[in-house]
């Protein structure tokens, strides 16, 4: 009897393939992205082997192209992803996930005291540190890290 290793997945005739996401940020990338709530085909796979990762998540969504600002948002979770393109099954645009210097509307300042959580103010950030993410509010200029990230609703 053969011993297969790998699973086939149909491929998608057109959408997006987000691969090479940290295992552990797989499922915050659907819920910042709204996958839970997209109607059309969504394939998750998660602790798949990985040169680049040793372990690694992978998202197929059919019919679905990210905006920069989705883009920027898988950025501040899977800083090493690759953003794949598809249309007419064919790959079309390659791009790795890039944290952005400012960010603005989706992430939430960690200061409860900060006007952003208390009044209707657009949130707005510098990112001062990629490398271990970190961002200083406009406002308030506390920081916001990755264990204490929080995204808008």
């Amino acid at each position: 009897m053969e011993n297969k290793k790998e699973l086939v997945v149909s491929a998608i005739e057109n959408g997006t393939v987000i691969d090479h996401i940290p295992t552990e940020s797989v499922y915050q990338a659907i819920r910042i992205l709204g996958l839970e709530k997209y109607k059309d085909e969504v394939l998750i796979g998660n602790h798949l082997d990985s040169g680049k990762l040793g372990k690694k998540g992978i998202i197929k969504i059919k019919n679905k192209h990210f905006s920069d600002d989705e883009i920027s948002k898988i950025a501040l979770v899977a800083p090493f992803a690759t953003i794949i393109d598809i249309e007419n099954y064919k790959v079309v645009r390659k791009s790795n996930a890039e944290i952005p210097d400012h960010i603005e509307n989706f992430v939430r300042c960690a200061n409860p005291k900060c006007i952003t959580n208390a009044e209707v103010v657009p949130t707005r950030f510098d990112v001062v540190d990629k490398e271990n993410l970190k961002l200083r509010c406009h406002y308030c200029e506390k920081f916001t890290t990755k264990e204490t990230i929080k995204f808008s609703e």
